[in-house]
């Protein structure tokens, strides 16, 4: 690891979090140099959602490349774009009777998201963007700004201007309704907030600590946006693309959005960031927001390949089954565990198992790696064990890594008790 302390930036994170030198990867699972063997229950964050080198996309990949096809377009037509963008519309937009236009925005997904808001301050001649507390939407000053998690956000970076946090749903309990809450702040004329260009929403927030808004929530969300004449913008970077068991995580709610930012797992292990928009909202003039890397080519090659999972309801119903695993396994780890007062919490294939013990998490994640699995947190304490595998991950490796976490679980606990017992003697 010399070289990288030597010369990489202390900004690095992941590294800290699974420190080996990673070598191969295939489906769920991971070798590092050593020809360790790793599970795989971070995906990258939510990009692999199709798994690590994926055979159809490789190949894809691979033949494309030995055609000499186009790698860097900018924003010309090449007929992978053409190709892809067919694609999206036969897969994904028909079938679910949605009326988007597609803007491609340069390769992540803070690049999709400061699309939208500034669209979306151009569109209504607003200036504020209401967000709401745990939520994550990226890193760049315009996505800072409606990110929540004051881990990032400092004064000294100036990016608090035009930006509202508002309660999510469940943020007081469940004996308030935080969406007549923003209610009260957008119709008192004295409440100090303005009338927002948009809303930005994670339907499932992903970093917040996997927090799940409820179906009604979000209707009730939309309608407010509606009422208020408010742009509603879904982020649906990391827990869109499946993840929640419907390619876009909203279609659970019957809402339609009026933008939706798609990154992460779009790309199938490439970088690609979109941003979807209602027709009447693509009010740019040409060449008005750009970026260099905002037509990948080998991102096009690799979605398409990577949406004919959907040309049928078999990964749909994949993941419900596996999420289904999930969920039962957790609670029981929850129940057997009691004394941790563990909440669990999620859909689809996308759980998080809450320990409330300050930096009990922490260790679970640290001791799970040496045991060859990669698990990351969330939440704002870092509280969250956040199980984000491949929806691809076939049955017996779920089954192992989640057998992993109950057997790390117990031993820690019965480290401690060991501990307490000597203490006292």
């Amino acid at each position: 690891m010399r070289i990288f302390e030597q010369l990489e930036s202390e900004v690095r994170g992941y590294i800290r979090s699974f420190p080996a030198v990673f070598d191969t990867a295939r489906g769920s699972l991971l070798h590092d140099e050593q020809g360790k063997r790793y599970i795989d229950f971070f995906a990258g964050a939510g990009t692999l959602n199709y798994g690590h080198n994926n055979p159809l996309i490789s190949a894809a990949l691979i033949e494309y490349l030995q055609r000499d096809g186009i790698v860097h377009g900018l924003d010309k037509a090449t007929v992978a774009k053409k190709i892809f963008l067919q694609k999206f519309q036969d897969t994904i937009l028909t079938p679910r009777n949605l009326d988007y236009k597609i803007q491609f925005t340069g390769p992540t997904g803070t690049n999709a998201v400061e699309t939208a808001l500034k669209l979306a301050r151009l569109v209504k001649r607003r200036s504020n963007i209401i967000a709401f507390t745990n939520g994550y939407h990226g890193l760049t000053l315009g996505s800072l700004a409606v990110t929540a998690n004051n881990f990032y956000r400092d004064e000294f970076f100036g990016m608090r201007v035009n930006s509202v946090h508002m309660p999510f749903d469940g943020y007081f309990g469940p004996e308030v309704n935080t969406i007549e809450y923003l209610r009260k702040f957008l119709s008192d004329k004295s409440s100090g907030v303005d009338l927002p260009a948009a809303v930005i929403v994670e339907t499932v927030q992903g970093e917040g600590g996997i927090n799940v808004a409820s179906i009604s929530w979000l209707q009730q969300l939309e309608q407010l946006c509606r009422e208020f004449d408010i742009l509603l913008i879904i982020d649906d970077i990391q827990v869109g693309n499946g993840r929640t068991g419907t390619f876009f995580s909203f279609e659970r709610a019957g809402i339609h959005p009026d933008m939706v930012t798609l990154s992460k797992s779009i790309g199938g292990g490439m970088p690609l960031a979109m941003l979807l928009m209602r027709p009447q909202l693509d009010q740019w003039k040409p060449g008005e927001h750009t970026g260099t890397f905002r037509g990948n080519n080998l991102a096009f090659v690799a979605a398409t390949q990577a949406l004919g999972y959907w040309d049928n309801l078999d990964l749909a119903e994949a993941v419900a089954y596996k999420g289904n695993i999930m969920a039962e396994e957790l609670n029981r780890i929850a129940a057997k565990y009691s004394s941790l007062e563990a909440k669990v919490r999620g859909v689809g294939m996308v759980w998080g198992l809450d320990i409330p013990r300050p930096g009990f998490a922490g260790e679970v994640s640290r001791e799970a790696f040496q045991r060859g699995l990669l698990i990351e947190l969330a939440g704002a304490d870092d509280s969250v064990l956040k199980f984000l595998s491949a929806l691809t991950i076939d049955e017996e490796t779920l089954r192992e890594g989640l057998t992993i976490i109950d057997e790390v679980i117990g031993e820690l606990l019965e480290r401690k008790d060991a501990n307490l017992r000597g203490s006292a003697a």
